[in-house]
């Protein structure tokens, strides 16, 4: 699912339309390598995003605002200085490039009227902001690019600023039947791919289509393709970039039978035909639905890696060691047989030899069937019988301890598999940074200075998920130990309806109950969906979800966070699923 340069094509007339003539009222820079500008226009406030991600750039129309520091980054200082109050001429594309091209006019220190143009190169990991003057002298760019990092093209201030042609493809919109025929048709690689890789702009999956338009199998070679068949190809070509030139878009999310998007774009998918589509009327909303989503869970990803490899860590020597210590624990399950062989020689030593290795006498501790007893032959049958309550007393106070360290071990255990759990879930920075609190209360990590460095990001706070059923049911979720603790002895209720995945690492799920001692069917079912949900099982199919009244929840003294007992509950089977449940903001 790729940003191709038809999709940028509708982005660009979309924003043209909605931008030309607006002034340019904030500038911020919320991330490293994105802006958001808000600009003035005659339908309103507008914000734009702009995002050069290696992994996910973007570049859409949203109603969100995003956080920014406090303290403005150099190149989001530039932009305010130059075209902070700047009017925004138009905005274009080259060609059918993954290239935008803002144009925007100001005034100078000296009140003299100027151009400056910012560029948002959309080119994967080699994406780029570049703000230039009216001569394409490059002023500053979100990244610097030297010749040391890329031999085709230096992006740095004092620079041209050009299009490096590296691939040396064609045009679409400006072709013609014989350039077509004369540059496709020789070329000795499947037909979708040399579609894709003689224009610029025509992604893969805008081949595939191409071919299935002109019913022609895509994986065929280009070069064995009849006349007939090459000019009826051409035709369809042509049709669909004369839509492209006219404004034609029909922006659109491929989903498949279970729900899950296969494709996005900004044409009509014939191929696609038999699966579920969504369409939008702005190119921005579509974007701003898949892959802005996309983007939030790579950043978070990538924030959480450093947590993400502490809690692995600890959590894979924390499960070694409790194996290690269950191993022990086992080995002194046979301890109580050293107390009856040392009370069993006291009995009847008397009758062992001198120099035997060895004692049969009655077992009174089972009916008085014979026992052999192991001697040490070197000792009296007194010595021996004391060398088997020492050994006894060594392995009870062995289990004692052992028992202590056993228990905490596994609560540790499943404390950071539920840590695990939450990050895997974690959506914001804020519940990122309540996770770090927690391993840092824990002395998981050492914790961080309290003092917040100029120019650092205002965090904001994380809150549990509230969701509201379409009856007007509150369901409470928490998203790590902390919240779970808080939801459930903090917020709830005695006669609230708590829910958790049974056995595996899991939120804490509160019901509202505002009084009611009983709640609808369907309640139970949604709040148990929800726990499997944002539960360790997320991926499975069925979950088991333990149910109770809050009330009957307890938190033993010195438990761990999130940790709880219940004795009393009731058990079903659930499916993770929150689709039926609808989020309060």
């Amino acid at each position: 699912m790729a940003l191709d340069g038809i999709t940028v094509a509708n982005l660009t007339e979309e924003l043209n339309t909605a931008l030309a003539d607006g002034h340019i009222s904030k500038i911020g820079q919320p991330e490293p390598d994105e802006i958001l500008l808000t600009v003035k226009t005659k339908g309103g406030l507008r914000r734009v995003l702009l995002s050069a991600s290696a992994s996910l750039p973007l570049l859409y129309m949203t109603d969100k605002n995003k956080v920014s520091p406090m303290t403005a980054p150099n190149f989001c200082m530039l932009l305010r200085k130059h075209i902070g109050s700047g009017h925004i001429l138009s905005v274009t594309q080259p060609s059918l490039e993954r290239i935008v091209r803002f144009e925007i006019e100001h005034y100078d220190e000296l009140g003299d009227l100027r151009k400056k143009y910012l560029v948002l190169e959309l080119m994967g990991k080699y994406s780029n902001l570049i703000f230039c003057d009216d001569e394409d002298n490059i002023l500053d760019s979100i990244k610097h690019i030297s010749a040391s990092t890329s031999s085709v093209r230096e992006v740095l201030p004092g620079r041209k600023y050009f299009i490096p042609d590296t691939r040396h493809k064609l045009d679409p919109k400006e072709t013609f039947q014989e350039e077509f025929l004369g540059n496709v048709f020789v070329k000795p690689m499947s037909l979708s791919k040399a579609l894709y890789t003689t224009y610029t702009g025509i992604s893969p999956v805008i081949a595939e289509e191409l071919c299935h338009r002109a019913s022609v199998e895509s994986d065929q070679s280009a070069k064995e393709i009849p006349e007939a068949a090459q000019l009826h190809i051409y035709r369809i070509f042509d049709e669909l970039m004369e839509d492209v030139k006219a404004g034609k878009f029909e922006p659109q999310i491929i989903y498949d039978e279970d729900d899950d998007p296969v494709e996005f774009s900004s044409v009509h998918l014939t191929m696609y035909d038999d699966y579920k589509v969504k369409k939008f009327e702005t190119v921005s909303s579509l974007l701003e639905t898949y892959y802005a989503e996309k983007n939030s869970a790579a950043r978070i990803r990538q924030k959480s890696s450093d947590l993400r490899h502490v809690v692995t860590t600890i959590l894979d020597r924390e499960t070694k060691k409790l194996q290690l210590q269950r191993k022990q624990l086992k080995d002194t399950e046979n301890r109580e047989k050293f107390r009856i062989y040392g009370e069993l020689l006291h009995t009847y030593g008397y009758y062992a030899e001198p120099g035997a290795d060895s004692i049969v006498v009655p077992n009174y501790y089972d009916g008085g069937r014979e026992l052999k007893i192991p001697l040490d032959k070197t000792m009296t049958a007194s010595e021996n019988a004391q060398r088997y309550f020492d050994k006894y007393s060594k392995q009870k106070r062995t289990a004692e301890a052992l028992l202590q360290q056993t228990a905490q071990t596994e609560a540790e255990v499943q404390q950071l598999q539920a840590i695990s759990t939450f990050l895997d879930h974690a959506e914001t920075e804020a519940d990122l940074a309540q996770i770090r609190e927690e391993l840092e209360n824990s002395e998981y990590v050492k914790k961080k200075s309290v003092s917040r460095k100029k120019g650092a990001a205002r965090q904001q706070k994380s809150h549990p998920y509230h969701y509201r059923t379409e009856d007007g049911y509150d369901i409470y979720i928490g998203k790590n130990n902390i919240q779970n603790d808080e939801l459930t002895f903090r917020f709830a209720s005695g006669g609230d309806w708590w829910f958790h995945s049974k056995k595996i690492p899991g939120s804490h799920v509160i019901v509202k109950s505002h009084g009611q001692e009983e709640l609808p069917d369907h309640i139970f079912e949604l709040a148990a969906d929800a726990a499997a949900y944002y539960s360790q099982g997320r991926g499975a199919d069925k979950v088991e979800i333990d149910y109770v009244k809050k009330k009957e929840v307890k938190k033993p003294g010195g438990a761990k966070p999130g940790f709880v007992v219940y004795y009393t509950n009731y058990s079903m089977v659930a499916r993770p699923d929150i689709s039926r449940l609808t989020l309060v903001e």
